[in-house]
């Protein structure tokens, strides 16, 4: 793999992350967002499937420590920790019967209480967002300084 395709790819993995950030900010907004349209789970959002596929062979670049990656991977957890609060407002299971259950959820309706914590929830969100996007311009910053020889070895 070249090194311009493996950091189109990490570019890819962080636009994913913007958007799926951007998804969770229209929910609490009030606009319609299908409940699979915001993954709870970190390894099935765009990022996640990144980061623990090809993102993995970031590991062993020279220049980037261990701890970088731990970082990122911490981050990226406790953003999808926050997010499964703002998901169990929005599409509590307990509140369905069985064809809910059965057919999938569906967005319920929030009273005002519920909106104000799910906001707040976000507003954790973008913090924990935002040190995860200076994560990743950190290891995008470590992979552009890496030879094109080294990267080439890495895949």
């Amino acid at each position: 793999m070249e090194k311009e395709e493996v950091v189109n790819h990490l570019r890819a993995a962080k636009a994913a992350h913007i958007k799926w950030v951007q998804k969770a900010k229209l929910l609490i907004s009030g606009l319609e967002v299908e409940e699979d349209a915001i993954p709870v789970n970190s390894t099935e959002c765009k990022f996640g499937k990144w980061f623990y596929g090809d993102g993995q062979m970031l590991n062993s670049l020279a220049n980037n420590p261990m701890e970088a990656m731990a970082s990122i991977e911490s981050l990226h957890f406790k953003l999808h920790d926050v997010y499964l609060q703002i998901f169990n407002i929005y599409f509590n299971k307990a509140k369905g019967g069985f064809f809910t259950k059965l057919l999938g959820l569906r967005r319920r309706n929030v009273n005002e209480v519920e909106s104000k914590v799910a906001a707040e929830h976000y507003v954790e969100m973008e913090k924990i967002s935002k040190e995860l996007l200076e994560e990743i311009n950190r290891l995008e910053r470590r992979l552009i300084a890496v030879s094109e020889d080294k990267i080439r070895t890495l895949v």
